[in-house]
Formats: structure tokens, sequence, C-alpha cells
């Protein structure tokens, strides 16, 4: 029964009074009665955790939790392209030269997700990634690559469910949720990290400061499960060979390599 409810407040409802009550709920000291149920029906790993799990206030808390050092290792390779997060790569693919991409069979905006018309031109016939966080996941975005923030930005204003039934019966979701973008500049070329709101208004919190990006570094939090999609140019990333889909993938290890050093980059 529980567990129903749990779906319910995390990967379901967005109506506006109901998201109001639920955040509040979640941020209240009151939650915590529900933080030792929500730990075992989603089998949270307690081992890594920074804290005991008596030790968080709210339930927010235990969504926001950080890691023990070490946990994660990054692949220090320079080329070398990892996960940003602890999540299920959903969906690899190219993009089309109408800047849609297929996931779950629907067709995506890349300028609609977007929101620029300059910014998805480089994008065109390059590739894309969608990595699902579950409520059972870690919610902090690392970066995935060395590299300078071009430019951060932030669209839309509702978020409606993004797991795999949002994917496929949703709106446009992922093009339509609220949304922050940061663009990347590397050494081969520009890479967009799209960071989709799933339920409530701003919940994703930027922690990153200044311009520069280290490979696995943190950037920010998702305040409950989300999804991050990877837009890279054309020509600059090469998938690694043992990326399928679905895939459970975590911090730091490696998704692909920056290929072809491009003119303007780093």
């Amino acid at each position: 029964m529980l567990k129903h409810v749990y779906r319910l407040m995390i990967e379901l409802t967005n109506g506006r009074w109901t998201s109001v009550i639920l955040q509040r709920f979640a941020r209240s000291r009151i939650s915590r009665v529900v933080i030792p149920s929500f730990a075992k029906i989603y089998k949270l790993n307690q081992d890594e955790m920074e804290r005991a799990l008596h030790e968080y206030d709210t339930l927010h808390d235990l969504f926001i939790r950080t890691l023990k050092k070490d946990v994660r290792m990054i692949d220090k390779y320079e080329d070398t392209v990892v996960s940003p997060v602890d999540a299920v790569i959903e969906d690899v693919g190219t993009i089309n030269q109408t800047s849609e991409m297929m996931v779950k069979g629907k067709a995506y905006s890349i300028q609609e997700m977007l929101g620029n018309d300059q910014k998805v031109t480089k994008y065109l016939n390059g590739t894309y990634m969608v990595l699902y966080l579950s409520p059972s996941h870690y919610h902090r975005i690392h970066s995935p690559v060395e590299g300078i923030i071009v430019k951060q930005w932030e669209l839309g204003s509702k978020s409606y469910p993004v797991n795999k039934m949002g994917l496929k019966y949703g709106v446009r979701t992922l093009a339509k949720n609220y949304r922050l973008i940061t663009e990347v500049n590397t050494a081969s070329g520009h890479i967009a990290i799209v960071k989709v709101g799933a339920m409530f208004v701003n919940s994703i919190e930027k922690t990153h400061k200044g311009m520069n990006l280290h490979k696995g570094e943190e950037m920010a939090y998702f305040s409950f499960g989300s999804t991050v999609v990877l837009l890279f140019e054309q020509g600059i990333f090469k998938l690694d060979s043992s990326i399928h889909t679905p895939k459970d993938i975590r911090i730091g290890e490696k998704i692909g390599v920056l290929v072809k050093e491009r003119d303007g980059a780093l």
C-alpha cells in the first residue's frame, strides 16, 4: 500500500494544490516518520549515504542526500564522457535534421527543448542520451565532461511525470517540463546538459559556482526524481560499446568518448 502512495507522490502527481501540499509535507519534520519505510520500499543503499538514516530530518533531506567520499569513482581519462547521474539510460540515438529525437516511440523537438533556434542548429545529426532517475536514485547531478559553461538558462513552468509512462503517454514532457539547461564548451565541441524537472515547479537547485567545470564535479540536485538529457554536437561523441538500453549506470562510469577537435573549442 505504501509503495503505491509513494509512487503517486513522486512520479504521477502534478496538480497545483496537490504539489504544494506534498512539497510542504516532504519538507516538514512530520515526513520523518515515513523515511524508514521509504528507504525499505525503494531499497536505498544506506552504506553509501554520508549520514545514517535516522539523521535525516525530512523526506526532502533524504532525497537530496550526499554520498560518502569516493563511493563513486570518476573515469579520469582525458577524452572520456561519464554519466552525470545515477540513473537508467532509457534511450540513445541521433537527433535528426528536423531537430527531433525519438524516445519511447515518441518524437521530441530539440528546438522546443532548448527554446533557442540558434542553439539547436549545432546539435542537428548529433547524439542524444536520456537518463531517468527513479525515487531510489541519488539525486545530485555531476558534470560529465571537462569544459567551460557557455550559458545556463531556464524554461518551462510545470513538471509532469518523466517515468516510462510519462514519456510514453505524456505531452512532450522532455521538451515542455520545467528544465535547467547548461551548455558546455569542451575540447571537442559543445554539449548541452538538460536537467528536466519531474514534479513541483523549480525542483532543480544549482550548486556549482563559476564557469569552469571539472568532470565529476557536482552541478545541481533534483528535489525529486527526474531526467537528464545529454545533447552532443554532430561528430564529437562516440558511444561506448557497453552501452545499451535500458542500462543502469552510476556517476563517473564511462558512457563514451569525445572525438574530433573542432574550431572554436577549448
